[in-house]
């Protein structure tokens, strides 16, 4: 079991910068990729941004240059770094964390944070 805490949202203007930092606890050694994911109300959730423990990055194309993903393993921390930020990067911004599992499927388990609240206004 992985407990995941998201923390930094808030209410910023365009062009400001914010970021974001998730906690985990628990069962922390199983934890391979991390990521970060939002949601807009009437949106589908979205990928923003994953990292693997060893540190190989994937960004959405809409946050790319401008979003930085970043992680402390030994600090059991993941981080978003958010700049140059736009209206439409206004979401609920959500912690993920995969946890593999050996001897059925799905083959991870998949860990989510409660959600951290970031606006952006104009």
């Amino acid at each position: 079991q992985v407990q995941l805490v998201e923390s930094g949202g808030g209410l910023v203007q365009a062009g400001g910068s914010l970021r974001l930092s998730c906690a985990a606890s628990g069962d922390t050694i199983c934890i391979s990729a991390m990521g970060w994911y939002r949601q807009a109300p009437g949106k589908e959730r979205e990928l923003v941004a994953a990292i693997t423990k060893g540190g190989s990055t994937n960004y959405a194309d809409s946050v790319k240059g401008r979003f930085t993903i970043s992680r402390d393993n030994a600090k059991n921390t993941l981080y978003l770094q958010m700049n140059s930020l736009k209206p439409e990067d206004t979401a609920v911004y959500y912690c993920n964390a995969d946890c593999p599992v050996d001897g059925r499927l799905p083959r991870t388990d998949d860990y989510w944070g409660q959600g951290t609240q970031v606006t952006v206004s104009s």
